[in-house]
């Protein structure tokens, strides 16, 4: 996919609409019963930036945001204000949060997820975009602040 590494302006996409969908289909069958087909395997993120859009500067923002990725040609970055952290949205995130895998010695490669569980039920979501300078890392429970570093156009976390 092309990307360009620019975020949409905090100030308006704090305003947005939106987050996650999913496309299900389900068909009833003659005997009551249902079938259910996911068509994508993860959820995607749908927004509508026009809720954040208070004044004519911030509609020649979006426009001017709009034309540089040549309309929906190009993907860019967002912050989803209610799904931006690595703990609930009234947390402060901490090295511990999420677990990103169990060290074997020789895997030195670990990509950035973050797990949603509901009841006995849990669903990972790849973390691909994560912001320069948010990541914490943890090994055994215990912060690291070296030793490690993340790409951050990849979410993945190089030991």
């Amino acid at each position: 996919m092309a990307f360009h590494e620019v975020r949409f302006p905090d100030d308006i996409s704090r305003g947005a609409r939106g987050g996650p969908e999913r496309r299900t289909q389900i068909v009833e069958l003659a005997s009551g019963d249902e079938e259910r087909n996911a068509s994508w395997a993860n959820s995607r993120r749908r927004y509508d930036a026009a809720y954040g859009i208070r004044r004519a500067d911030d509609l020649a923002a979006v426009v001017a945001f709009f034309e540089a990725r040549n309309g929906r040609l190009y993907g860019f970055r967002w912050k989803d204000w209610a799904d931006y952290k690595s703990c609930l949205p009234s947390g402060t995130p901490a090295a511990t949060d999420q677990s990103i895998g169990t060290g074997d010695g020789a895997t030195t490669d670990f990509q950035l997820v973050k797990a949603y569980t509901s009841g006995a039920q849990t669903w990972s979501r790849t973390i691909t975009k994560p912001v320069d300078g948010t990541v914490l890392v943890a090994i055994d429970g215990a912060e690291q602040t070296t030793g490690w570093s993340v790409d951050t156009t990849t979410g993945v976390v190089s030991f």
